[in-house]
Parts: structure tokens; C-alpha cells; sequence
């Protein structure tokens, strides 16, 4: 994963008192649907679009986390549908940039990634856009009493907190309530797991 910084001239004063100076609070997001979401077909490393219900939902995130104690970068997957997601929130949530991120071995590029962030970003707040199956590697990471695995739905939060230590928690599942409000979220699609 690549980073971007803050503008200068976006920069606000950070509320410490919303993050705990021992961990990073990383809210994981998934990408606003696609065409191929609401057909219900698998898209992998597919390069598929946002459709104008997933830019809605982009928009409805970044509306939300503006609103929500400050973020300090954005983190995206370089695929599109994730990309743009990022990039509609950042423009929301006073110009900060998101950037692209490398493919290692799945479960171990996952994880490492989320630990490099929370260790580089101890105190802070910061958004990745990733997609249903990263997503869903998070959760197993974070859930090590062997549960199952929760579906992960187009633009859910999540929020995972992040230790030194390599210990995670998750703060927030599944939180779709921004869209709700609009009737954003018409479909069901992201309770399998074959989705993208």
C-alpha cells in the first residue's frame, strides 16, 4: 500500500482524546458497489468501475467520516472500484489523497499492511478502502477464537484498533447506517463469499 500526506492547507487540529495513544484507529471501508456487485458476478482482480449507486455510497462515507474525528491519510487498493471510493472520500474529508497498494501473498500482504499502518500511525485515525475478501482476512486476523468469518457489505465501516504489540481488535463491524438514511443500500449483495 502506498500512502498519500495531507495538503497543508487541510490540515486541522487533531483530537487526541478520540484515539488512544497506544493504538492506531484504522477504519477498513469497502468499496461502493459495481455493476458486477449488483449482478451478483465475481470480479477478482477484474478492474470494474463504481456504478452511480456505488459513487453514492462513496460519497455517502465521505460525508460520514467528515463528520467523525479527524482522518489523516487514505489508503486504497489500485484497483478502480476501490480507487475512486478513496478518492471520493478524500475529496470529503478536505483533500487528503489515497494511493495504490502492492500484491504479496494475499492473507500475509493483507495483515502485514494493516500492522505497518497501525504502527506508523499509533494515535491517529486513518481510512483503507480494500475489498469484501481482504476485508473478511482482517476479520480472522482480529478474531483469532476461530468464529466465522462476518459478510462484509459495499461501503460497511469497520473499524479495527491496531497495536504494537500485534494485537487487534475490532471496535466496529458492518456499519452501514449512513446509507440506510438515503436508501442507499437496495441490495443485499456482499453476503457470500465470492464477492469483490
Amino acid at each position: 500500500m502506498a500512502t498519500s500526506s495531507v495538503p497543508e492547507s487541510s490540515m486541522a487540529e487533531f483530537d487526541s482524546s478520540c484515539v488512544g495513544s497506544d493504538y492506531a484507529e484504522i477504519i477498513v471501508l469497502r468499496h461502493g458497489e459495481t455493476a458486477w456487485n449488483a449482478d451478483r458476478r465475481i470480479q477478482g482482480q477484474l478492474d470494474v468501475e463504481l456504478n452511480d449507486a456505488g459513487r453514492q455510497q462513496a460519497a455517502l462515507l465521505g460525508d460520514r467520516l467528515s463528520k467523525e474525528p479527524k482522518i489523516s491519510l487514505v489508503y486504497s487498493s489500485d484497483l478502480a472500484r476501490a480507487y475512486e471510493t478513496a478518492q471520493i472520500i478524500a475529496a470529503r474529508c478536505g483533500g487528503l489523497k489515497g494511493g495504490g497498494e502492492s500484491r504479496d501473498r494475499f492473507h500475509q500482504r493483507c495483515t502485514s499492511s494493516l500492522q505497518r499502518i497501525g504502527n506508523k500511525h499509533k494515535a491517529e485515525r486513518v481510512v483503507v478502502v480494500s475489498h469484501g475478501a481482504v476485508i473478511e482476512t482482517l476479520d480472522k486476523q482480529a478474531s483469532p477464537d476461530g468464529r466465522s468469518v462476518r459478510y462484509v457489505l459495499n461501503a460497511s465501516v469497520n473499524i479495527f484498533h491496531v497495536y504494537d504489540d500485534g494485537k487487534w481488535t475490532i471496535k466496529s463491524w458492518g456499519d452501514v447506517s449512513h446509507l440506510n438514511q438515503t436508501g442507499s443500500l437496495q441490495s443485499d449483495f456482499g453476503r457470500d463469499e465470492k464477492s469483490g
